[in-house]
């Protein structure tokens, strides 16, 4: 069979298995047994399939996601994240869209403890979107910067998706959650003007409120109980990598025994919400691994087929410049998004494109820091953003219609955009901090 032939079958497959509900990484493990056995030898095959699952999840670098994963768990079960939020706010006055810049600050925050944009887009929507409905907001000051600060948690280290696109694509770790800080808080700050910007030309977006005053002291004690601890935590993710204290794998520990003492002393951590924090990140991490288990064979009987070297001489055969192929990626990217979450993309594309962007002389951070970003996108484009049905779940209910969230996400969607497109005009902005790394 020709190669476009297999890749038809393989993808068509895959569809299927997921139209029938079967989970992502269970769906990628049967095209993988079914293939070893065809392709392989049979009994030989599925000894190399055994192999693989071991090569692939056995290795020191992956330790940084279970790490992660802990971070946000404890964050999350001990409430400290709330007390962050209070702090925040106390600082934002009577700026126009007050609450919607609140919900923006909390989201660049809750990124660094959570690492899960599902994760933040329900904790913010739970907490914020009742109150600002109270205040008068419409819904695109009430769940679009919801929705577009929580994807932050993709963009902002720690990020488990960000590690497990560089794990699937053989990125250094440490490198890339450097490459994607700009890019991230090049978001927020965007998000930010935007906000402000909106709310000054349209008022009922937001109604003023009286805020009740609150003293510097009371802010400046805010500030230094809640959220410069949160900058301890990112000095042991990154500050001792730049610094060549520890690698990233040992940064992640060091983040997550952090974590846990600021917990204890700030958040109330018990041995109850410890347990029930190990028990959440063992149920998450199992998943990802078994992702990457399904994403390692995957890629080989595609290369082995011929699908990626046929894929790779058809892009290197076109007369188009290396930008508007990269373009062309981004746009396809874009639209498998609009049906498909970034996991499910992320592994049928990441052993076709890597090659791909190898050839055209890409930087595997750069391009790989741009298909993050589209990832992000893809978690709040409508229809089937993930990020848009769990806000749906959290907030009030019949408050706000599906319509409504897809119509108020839209210009977080053209902002995260005009981000990817700065990204590709000034690669520096992913390359510049990675340069330190030693």
């Amino acid at each position: 069979m020709e190669w476009w032939g297999v890749l038809a079958l393989v993808f068509g497959s895959i569809f299927i298995l997921f139209m029938i509900g079967l989970p992502i990484a269970f769906s990628f493990l049967t095209i993988n047994i079914i293939g070893v056995i065809v392709l392989w030898n049979g009994e030989a095959g599925l000894n190399q399939l055994i192999l693989n699952i071991f090569s692939s999840v056995s290795k020191f670098s992956l330790l940084p996601i279970p790490m992660f994963i802990l971070m946000g768990e404890i964050m999350f079960r001990t409430g400290l994240g709330f007390k962050v939020f209070e702090a925040v706010g106390k600082w934002f006055g009577n700026l126009p869209g007050r609450l919607s810049i609140v919900a923006v600050g909390s989201g660049t925050l809750f990124s660094v403890l959570s690492g899960s944009s599902v994760a933040s887009t329900a904790l913010l929507g739970s907490l914020l979107v009742p109150d600002m409905q109270k205040k008068g907001y419409s819904p695109a000051m009430t769940v679009g910067p919801i929705l577009g600060s929580a994807g932050l948690a993709t963009m902002i280290p720690p990020t488990a998706l960000g590690i497990l696109l560089a794990s699937l694509a053989s990125i250094p770790v440490g490198h890339f959650l450097f490459a994607i800080v700009v890019p991230g808080l090049l978001l927020a700050v965007i998000f930010v003007l935007y906000i402000i910007i909106r709310c000054y030309l349209q008022p009922e977006l937001a109604p003023a409120y009286d805020v009740e005053k609150v003293s510097l002291s009371e802010k400046l004690i805010g500030t230094v109980k809640y959220i410069l601890p949160l900058g301890f935590i990112v000095f042991l993710l990154l500050g001792v990598i730049i610094l060549g204290i520890a690698t990233p794998t040992q940064s992640a520990v060091l983040g997550a025994l952090g974590t846990v003492v600021l917990s204890y002393f700030y958040g109330g951590l018990s041995w109850e919400k410890f347990w029930d924090s190990l028990t959440g990140t063992l149920r998450s991490s199992v998943m990802i691994f078994m992702i990457i288990i399904g994403s390692t064979t995957f890629g080989q009987i595609l290369s082995y087929t011929g699908v990626t070297q046929g894929l790779v001489q058809i892009v290197g055969n076109l007369e188009f410049p290396p930008l508007i192929i990269l373009v062309i990626i981004q746009i396809v990217l874009l639209i498998l998004g609009c049906f498909m979450e970034p996991l499910s993309i992320m592994m049928m594309t990441l052993p076709i494109l890597m090659p791909i962007a190898g050839t055209m002389g890409f930087d595997p951070l750069w391009f790989g820091a741009i298909m993050l970003l589209n990832m992000q996108v893809a978690t709040i484009t409508p229809p089937f953003g993930m990020d848009l049905f769990a806000m749906k779940a959290v907030i009030p209910k019949d408050s706000i219609s599906m319509k409504e969230i897809y119509k108020a996400v839209v210009p977080f969607i053209l902002l995260n955009l005009a981000i990817m497109a700065l990204i590709i005009i000034f690669p520096s902005l992913t390359l510049w901090l990675p340069s330190f790394v030693k």
